[in-house]
């Protein structure tokens, strides 16, 4: 599958033809799937010697796109327009575009016929093809072929991408996928048809990773998944998420386990205690509720009601009262009134969540949304977004505040970027705290007092 030499071997050539070590930049658009798609064509490029660089003026540069909403494909339409001036003055620069907004048929198309100076495309379902891809972009550059090299299945298969080499962007922590794709089709969302639908990896396997990883030196894992509490339902010996989770936290030798994203209708009472009783998992949930309304929620396809995740939270919050809980809200949905709005708020106030990604529902073509009746217009979305802000930001406030003159322990994670001498780190609730100190190694982990609440991150001091 991974040639290496023979990849060195064309890197080499390359290098001959620009005159000097080949330079590459890969840029991320969306979650952390995509991420972690991303470490692996890092692995990729530096095992064939390329040097990773964080530049989009480089020899080689990749965007591995995200398409759940609208501006992110404006996004990638508006770099690669740059990067069109930039690559008349460097003929030898190569520009490839993978990911989520491949796999959408019309976008693919309108790539490949509106700038054919990308020299290769491929969608997510071809991620462990990308050594093959590479080597015959290489080889097309070499023999001064300008031609677009397109690759993209329609259909998820069983690759093998999880065996390519990663280049991780932080060596204490890292993902690990447990499946893949979703099955749930909510009305807005076009990831089902972007990602397939749902594949688990065996128990056997993600240990084997997980383990690797540990003797490699990180501390903290993320187990990623589309919906990870349906995972392991298509195995053919099914395991639960809730028993795979036990079984990390007992054999894997992490310090922190974290996992994301989970769907509201399949969290378990078994989940709920695994996470109780097991202090290396994350006292932090990210439970996406989208709406308030179950009005809003039933059109969405969601198969809950604003009953059904209020009981849960409480659910939650007995069993774990510490819990650091934060969620994704979509405003402007098809066929939205005030009262959804209002009902949203109220939930949030009910709920309060630590922190919540908001966002303005945007049209997705292919998505039963895209057709229904009532589309928002951006000014009215835009106005009720301002409202469900005011009411998150008060919300995460009160609650950020409550660790105020608690000592917590810290997962260092860089140097502050704003304030010399003061590094940054994260608390197991996921939230980010700065405090001053010149002696702490990134990746440790060290007790810091709380001292300020700033509503979506926290100052302290060390102890």
């Amino acid at each position: 599958m991974f040639d290496q030499h023979r990849l060195s071997v064309l890197t080499d050539r390359y290098a001959g033809v620009i005159g000097h070590r080949p330079t590459a930049c890969v840029v991320t658009f969306g979650c952390q799937m995509n991420a972690h798609d991303s470490e692996k064509i890092k692995g990729v490029l530096a095992e064939a010697g390329f040097r990773l660089s964080d530049q989009e003026e480089s020899d080689f540069v990749i965007y591995n796109t995200c398409t759940v909403r609208e501006n992110a494909n404006t996004r990638v339409y508006g770099r690669l327009g740059q990067l069109k001036n930039y690559k008349k003055d460097h003929p030898h620069m190569i520009i490839a575009v993978c990911g989520c907004m491949m796999q959408e048929q019309r976008a693919a198309a309108e790539l490949k016929n509106r700038l054919p100076f990308v020299d290769l495309v491929f969608g997510t379902f071809n991620l462990d093809r990308f050594p093959v891809l590479l080597e015959q972009t290489l080889i097309n550059r070499l023999g001064n072929i300008h031609e677009t090299l397109v690759e993209i299945y329609e259909k998820e298969y069983a690759g093998e991408a999880d065996r390519l080499p990663s280049k991780r962007s932080f060596t204490f922590k890292a993902g690990v996928n447990i499946m893949y794709g979703c099955n749930n089709f909510c009305s807005y969302c076009i990831v089902p048809y972007v990602r397939g639908r749902e594949r688990s990896r065996t128990k056997e396997e993600i240990m084997q990773e997980i383990k690797m990883l540990h003797q490699d030196g990180v501390k903290e894992i993320m187990l990623l998944g589309q919906n990870v509490n349906s995972y392991g339902k298509t195995l053919e010996n099914p395991v639960s998420f809730a028993q795979l989770l036990e079984c990390v936290a007992a054999e894997s030798g992490m310090e922190r386990i974290r996992f994301m994203t989970s769907h509201p209708k399949d969290l378990s009472d078994d989940l709920i205690r695994v996470m109780a009783e097991n202090q290396t998992v994350c006292k932090h949930l990210h439970l996406p509720v989208q709406s308030g309304s179950n009005r809003i929620l039933k059109a969405m396809n969601r198969r809950y009601t604003r009953e059904n995740y209020l009981a849960l939270v409480d659910k939650l919050r007995k069993a774990i009262p510490d819990l650091s809980l934060t969620t994704d809200i979509m405003i402007g949905f098809p066929g939205e009134e005030e009262r959804d709005v209002a009902d949203t708020i109220d939930l949030v106030k009910q709920a309060g969540f630590d922190n919540a990604f908001t966002f303005i529902y945007s049209k997705r073509q292919g998505t039963p949304a895209a057709t229904m009746p009532g589309q928002i217009d951006g000014e009215t979305a835009a106005a009720r977004f301002n409202q469900l802000l005011e009411a998150v930001h008060e919300t995460a406030y009160k609650r950020c505040e409550r660790f105020v003159g608690m000592t917590l322990p810290v997962m260092i994670e860089d140097q502050n970027r704003h304030q010399e001498g003061w590094m940054t780190g994260r608390t197991e609730h996921n939230l980010l705290v700065h405090f001053p100190t010149d002696s702490c190694r990134i990746g440790s982990t060290v007790p810091v007092k709380i001292v300020e609440s700033k509503g979506f991150y926290l100052i302290g001091r060390r102890v």
